[in-house]
């Protein structure tokens, strides 16, 4: 299965620079309005804390014009959204609908992302869409929140496409009596979904404007312009690189039932002139829980995001480009029918994040040799995603779910950055405030995982710590991975660390797998997600002594680190150069060469 990207065909006007600039800048400014309502009215933390959300507009074809400066994961799939519902709806649309797509099979990330999209009409022509789309608390199925085991997609819960919230600006009340009476917390759910609503009917409102001050065709031919200007500097990236075949390949901890069965995923890259082909047919069949993947919805999105960083990142391009779909054009994703990245309906697939941060991660993998400059060491490639849940003195349902932050590998130049999610997620940390206010659980730790950053000329990015302690009876799910695979170091650099989580630390510690579906806790007891640290970049002999005493000072390295992986000697809390010269004069003369890779 390969996806395929249309161009609209409007009447071409020519355009001067400074009004295509400014029409991009509306349009951008469109999308960030639109994720700003969103924040301001969410109901569930995940969406006003976490920002677990994506917004923009779209021309006819579900073509992206404009984003939202919020998670890839929630922006790069509305496209999907869109041409799903589209296929369902055909010419029934209309002024004020709002439509409603959450099926994976049909566009969606998977099936707790509900997008909300408005028809955008001018003067009785249809010329486009506004949506948005959030992370839902429930959905109803097995599991409060989240879910690993599962036997199909219809126990996911409610999944719906090209249903109407809104029939012409009348709400579909039967519609929001359903979802009330399915879904364990309907009042956070309802009001999510206005917040959606809400941010729809200014994205349309705001497009209409544009088009009423600059004309239809006009707006039109500035978007279609933008798009193949992104397209063009896209191919202009790729042309740099050696045609050729680029592979990498690594292994998943297992599906969250068998526990001794690992998965492999593969990742294959063909560049051939101005055009680049990511196929991961090698990777594992599909698999009997819901750890699958959406084929639009997830992985072409994971993929589109990571290689938009590697080629157009705002850093290391003089010329800014817009966040559009002209910028994929250039790029091929095939995945093999039954695997696990392009599964087989009924087979469910809520929990795909882990699969889809570790296809980014091998293709930095695999074209770190040839663009050096532009890529990392392994970075966590991995979502610590936990859902938290029980009932409350009135016997109803309360959820809470937090995105535990990762962090990247070491890069030339600069260290890996820490507690940052990977690749294709942006969302934000939840404060531990917000969870004491509103949920039944207390943070008793949240901080930096010190200490375990691989080492390196610049050393691999720390993940987190976080502990909860349950005050009710409760459940907990977890979607993680990376407690068997270490990420990699590059140049000499040394690998990270790999995930763990353990059940009541304090106590009689219990060492737990990394994917949990509906595990009970009883009051009093407590969890703790250790997230994986990155890998280093480059010979840790070569980081200055000096730098590498000041990360003891800040307690990032321990003074035991320093001595055997970075040779760097201290004496009374204080820094031996002369030592340090001579234990790593004796390092080098011992290790023979150093690896491209470590893991």
């Amino acid at each position: 299965m390969t996806i395929n990207h249309m161009s609209s065909t409007v009447i071409q006007n020519k355009i001067d620079p400074v009004t295509l600039q400014v029409i991009g800048g509306a349009l951008k400014t469109i999308a960030k309005e639109m994720a700003h309502v969103m924040y301001r009215m969410a109901y569930s933390s995940l969406i006003r804390e976490s920002e677990d959300l994506g917004a923009g507009v779209f021309d006819i074809f579900g073509n992206t014009l404009a984003e939202a400066d919020s998670t890839p994961m929630q922006l790069g799939c509305l496209p999907g959204y869109i041409r799903g519902f589209q296929e369902k709806l055909g010419d029934n649309q209309h002024p004020d609908d709002i439509i409603w797509n959450n099926d994976p099979y049909a566009g969606a990330s998977h099936s707790p992302d509900v997008a909300l999209c408005q028809p955008i009409f001018y003067k009785g022509e249809l010329v486009g869409y506004a949506g948005a789309t959030a992370h839902h608390l429930d959905m109803g199925g097995a599991q409060p929140g989240l879910m690993v085991d599962v036997p199909d997609v219809y126990a996911e819960g409610l999944i719906l496409n090209g249903v109407k919230l809104y029939d012409k600006g009348v709400r579909n009340e039967t519609l929001i009596e359903v979802i009330r009476q399915n879904v364990r917390t309907p009042n956070e759910v309802i009001g999510d979904l206005e917040a959606q609503v809400a941010a729809c009917r200014l994205g349309v409102k705001r497009f209409i404007e544009l088009m009423d001050k600059y004309g239809k065709n006009t707006v039109l031919s500035a978007c279609e312009e933008l798009m193949n200007y992104s397209e063009r500097m896209m191919r202009k990236e790729i042309a740099k690189i050696p045609d050729g075949v680029y592979e990498a390949e690594s292994w998943l901890d297992n599906d969250g039932r068998h526990l001794d069965i690992p998965l492999k995923v593969h990742v294959k890259l063909t560049k051939q002139g101005e055009e680049l082909e990511v196929d991961v047919s090698k990777s594992s069949d599909q698999v009997s829980t819901a750890f699958n993947v959406a084929y639009s919805g997830a992985l072409c999105v994971s993929v589109h995001s990571v290689l938009r960083s590697i080629f157009l990142d705002t850093f290391m391009t003089e010329e800014d480009v817009p966040a559009n779909e002209g910028a994929f054009r250039p790029i091929k994703i095939t995945a093999r029918k039954g695997s696990i990245f392009n599964p087989i309906k009924p087979a469910a697939l809520f929990s795909r994040a882990n699969q889809v941060n570790t296809v980014a991660d091998l293709i930095i993998k695999a074209l770190a040799p040839i663009i050096p400059n532009q890529t990392c060491a392994g970075s966590s490639a991995n979502i610590q995603f936990a859902s938290y849940a029980g009932l409350d003195e009135n016997n109803e349902y309360w959820v809470y779910i937090e995105v535990n932050e990762g962090s990247y590998g070491g890069r030339p130049g600069k260290d890996g950055m820490d507690a940052v999610d990977f690749s294709s997620w942006n969302t934000m940390n939840n404060p531990i405030e917000d969870l004491d206010m509103h949920v039944p659980l207390v943070c008793e730790q949240y901080e930096l995982r010190e200490d375990t950053g691989g080492a390196g000329k610049w050393r691999g990015g720390l993940g987190i710590v976080r502990w909860n302690r349950f005050l009710t009876d409760g459940f907990m799910t977890m979607e993680g991975d990376k407690h068997t695979v270490r990420p990699w170091g590059y140049n000499g650099g040394l690998p990270g660390t790999s995930a763990n989580l353990i059940k009541n630390p304090d106590r009689t510690a219990e060492e737990l797998p990394s994917k949990l579906n509906g595990y009970r806790f009883q009051a009093g007891e407590s969890v703790q997600i250790l997230v994986p640290s990155s890998g280093g970049y480059g010979d840790p002999l070569e980081r200055p002594a000096e730098q590498v005493f000041e990360d003891i000072l800040d307690e990032i390295v321990s003074v035991e680190t320093a001595y055997r992986d970075y040779g760097v000697v201290i004496s009374d809390m204080e820094l031996d150069i002369r030592a340090t010269e001579i234990r790593r004069e004796e390092m080098r003369s011992t290790r023979g060469d150093l690896p491209v890779y470590t893991q």
